[in-house]
């Protein structure tokens, strides 16, 4: 297992043991792949992520908008990933129905000194494009934190800071 996708898997585990929003929402979010700027996984889709009419409720796609902005920076090696200064989704198809599978692929399109941007997309079983976000995050003081690690290009490595094993 890469050393990115470690990372961002040791991340997405402290927003679970918070016991915060991510925790109630989508606590079966898998993260299945990470590479420095970009993070896949996946959800099964339950009973508690529905709207009224049977179907995902948008504000599930607008929170893990929100998260896998914030895993896609992870995924840098950045264990505080920022706080959100704009967010936006755009929902193209209904999501999905108990027991179907939502895939999200977040990619961090820019990295600057104080702003991150990320466009995450969510896709359905057969592929087809379901919704999209972008997420925009405030970085600047993120940069230094103790525990942020730098990576190698490919993600494989770490080259500086510790290296926590998560399996």
């Amino acid at each position: 297992m890469s050393a990115s996708l470690r990372f961002t898997r040791r991340v997405w585990q402290s927003f679970i043991t918070t016991k915060g929003h991510d925790a109630q929402c989508f606590p079966n979010l898998v993260v299945h792949r990470a590479i420095p700027g970009e993070v896949h996984a996946s959800l099964k889709i339950e009973s508690y992520n529905l709207n009224r009419v049977g179907i995902v409720h948008g504000g599930l796609i607008t929170s893990i908008t929100d998260t896998l902005g914030s895993l896609a920076v992870a995924s840098k090696g950045y264990w505080m990933t920022g706080v959100s200064t704009d967010m936006g989704t755009s929902f193209v198809r209904p999501a999905g129905r108990p027991g179907d599978v939502l895939h999200v692929k977040a990619v961090l399109t820019a990295l600057g000194k104080s702003l991150a941007y990320t466009r995450i997309d969510f896709t359905n079983s057969s592929g087809e494009l379901v919704a999209y976000g972008y997420h925009t995050k405030y970085v600047g003081k993120s940069s230094t934190h103790e525990k942020n690690i730098k990576l190698s290009e490919d993600g494989e490595k770490v080259l500086e800071g510790e290296d926590l094993d998560v399996e």
